[in-house]
């Protein structure tokens, strides 16, 4: 297997120590992302133009489903490629055909079946940015500032989905779905530009001078990455059944549901600060597993929190809300800087794909999965139920950390 040489500008990382191009590649890294998750969600904020047009429900649901379909199928092959060639190429090349998979979608906006084809393509291609943008921080940013720096990185998806938010929707009825699929084709474009001509491969040993332990896979010498993959795929169901479900949950306490979206909305930026804040943390604290622990326990207990909320009716609920939110989201960076430096520079590609696609895979069980259990059992219940799965994720947390630096 090649390995990417850095280039000859590439200083190497002195621990403790960040410079500029360190901090340009973290900015670079979350734009990049940031516009791929404006492309993934675009496809979800079309669904009432796509149904006020003729099309049903069930139909705009598929193609709002279709980009995430295609990132699970992709996340690991993209990992594996960014492994094998570097980042530049992949983050660079990812956001080229992401751009073309758009531009298919614009010229296939009347017909839903090829519509659906390009939404997925969007999905495949859009993938590359993740697994690649946070090796890059990894590979730029000393151990000890690396929770800060994927902290700040896990900003680019509320910021994507922000963006698509205050676009897509009124674009789109105003001028139609091509009219909305502009600013994710600009983006792409100058951002595959930018980080073609400012990306640059962290510096790594050669593949032949590296020591075994930092070569072998990692998934075979012991079982903390499978462990932390099993961790973060429990902690997912309560951060998107409050995502997914929190909005309807505040109508249900008296909302009006403009008031409640800028709420749930609020409350994404400011679980977005806490991520920055835990991984700040976890600098220095000197541990990523340590903090995970607490913020484990926490995710059940403010899930169980907000079934006793729904129970009494406090008047609270919004302020319950945005803590739940932010407590259920502060796994993210911990976990995923962990799996990074467990993997090492020779596999950490890989191993950032398969921990997202965990998370995709089981993301996508909530919507269906807890809206059938609110039916049945109502949002107390269901709050309680969510609770346990952090319990169980809890005797799955490493006792110590591990890293191939």
């Amino acid at each position: 297997m090649r390995t990417p040489t850095p280039t000859a500008t590439a200083a190497p990382r002195t621990s403790g120590t960040i410079g500029p191009r360190a901090w340009t590649m973290l900015a670079l890294g979350v734009a990049a992302q940031a516009a791929g998750t404006l492309v993934v969600t675009a496809p979800a904020l079309l669904i009432p133009y796509l149904h006020a047009n003729g099309t049903s429900l069930t139909v705009a649901g598929v193609l709002a489903a279709a980009p995430t379909f295609g990132m699970v199928l992709t996340l690991i092959a993209w990992g594996a490629i960014t492994d094998r060639f570097g980042e530049r190429i992949v983050i660079a090349g990812g956001l080229v055909l992401t751009t073309l998979a758009v531009v298919g979608a614009w010229l296939a906006a009347g017909d839903p079946v090829l519509l659906g084809l390009a939404f997925l393509a969007a999905g495949m291609t859009s993938a590359s940015t993740n697994a690649a943008s946070g090796r890059v921080v990894v590979g730029w940013f000393p151990k000890e500032r690396r929770g800060l720096a994927m902290g700040i990185r896990q900003m680019s998806q509320p910021l994507g989905v922000t963006l698509a938010a205050v676009t897509v929707p009124q674009l789109a009825e105003g001028s139609g779905i091509r009219a909305a699929l502009v600013l994710p084709i600009v983006l792409c474009v100058v951002l595959a530009v930018r980080c073609a001509v400012g990306i640059q491969n962290p510096p790594r040993p050669a593949r032949h001078t590296a020591p075994a332990e930092t070569t072998a896979n990692p998934y075979r010498s012991s079982g903390f990455l499978w462990r932390i993959h099993a961790v973060s795929i429990l902690l997912v169901v309560p951060q998107f059944t409050l995502s997914t479900y929190g909005l309807v949950w505040l109508v249900g306490l008296g909302w009006s549901t403009p008031a409640a979206g800028l709420l749930v909305g609020a409350s994404q930026f400011v679980g977005a600060i806490g991520r920055i804040l835990v991984g700040v943390w976890s600098d220095r604290a000197g541990s990523r597993v340590g903090p995970l622990r607490i913020v484990v326990v926490s995710a059940a207990a403010v899930m169980g929190l907000l079934a006793l909320v729904d129970v009494t009716h406090l008047a609270a609920g919004a302020v319950f809300l945005v803590i739940a939110t932010s407590v259920t989201v502060a796994d993210n960076g911990l976990a995923y800087t962990s799996v990074a430096e467990a993997a090492g520079p020779f596999w950490s590609g890989r191993a950032l794909g398969t921990q997202n696609t965990g998370q995709f895979i089981a993301a996508s069980a909530v919507g269906p999965g807890i809206g059938a259990l609110v039916t049945a059992l109502g949002f107390a219940a269901s709050f309680g139920i969510v609770a346990v799965l952090p319990l169980l994720a809890l005797p799955l947390v490493p006792r110590a950390d591990r890293s191939h630096d």
